[in-house]
């Protein structure tokens, strides 16, 4: 990858197997060896069964180009613990959209969006107001609360590919086991882009 010129990589828990804690930071540390590349660990046990602790990523930001997590245990205490132990170079990023402004109470510094796809303008708006208008920011949060949620009422990313294929951004299909939004999950959809004016 880094040949062909990536700028940096995403790096999943192990799923499937359920590593332990030393299993995953071994894990890690070997990719973070093998590249001179940016890594951005994800967090995601809701997907993999794994849950990455706060302990083991403090081990990990180590590695000089580990140098941010993408946080989507939907854990605001570990979000709040990691946030207190890692340095401040090293930046937390929620994984989920609803939890973006929660998670930046307690230090995270944005998001890794789903949503922002759709309505990315406003995201950055509400990340921008954080410090300076915080009611703002919040207002915001409040407004795109239900698009957070519908963007996941089936599995994702079902709902936003399908969304931005009928607003004419061509993303093309699904690839199996993942399938096409029924006709009435279609419909949902439409109407979640209406409320949102964004047909």
């Amino acid at each position: 990858a880094e040949k062909l010129g990536v700028h940096g990589a995403m790096l999943v828990c192990p799923y499937y197997n359920k590593p332990t804690q030393s299993g995953m930071y071994r894990h890690f540390k070997s990719v973070a060896n093998e590249t001179s590349l940016p890594l951005m660990l994800y967090n995601v046990p809701g997907r993999t069964s794994s849950n990455l602790e706060p302990s083991t990523v403090l081990e990990l930001v180590k590695e000089d180009n580990i140098v941010a997590l993408k946080e989507a245990a939907g854990n605001l205490d570990q979000v709040t613990q990691l946030c207190s132990i890692l340095p401040d170079n090293f930046a937390v990023y929620s994984g989920d959209d609803s939890l973006t402004l929660p998670m930046m109470s307690v230090g995270a510094k944005g998001v890794v969006s789903v949503a922002s796809h759709l309505v990315g303008k406003e995201i950055k708006q509400m990340i921008e107001n954080f410090s300076t208008n915080p009611s703002k920011s919040a207002e915001i949060h409040r407004h795109l609360f239900p698009m957070f949620k519908e963007l996941f009422f089936i599995a994702n990313p079902i709902p936003v590919k399908t969304a931005l294929n009928l607003i004419g951004i061509n993303v093309g299909g699904l690839r199996l086991p993942l399938i096409e939004a029924t006709p009435e999950e279609k419909e949902r959809i439409k109407g979640l882009l209406k409320q949102y004016q964004l047909i």
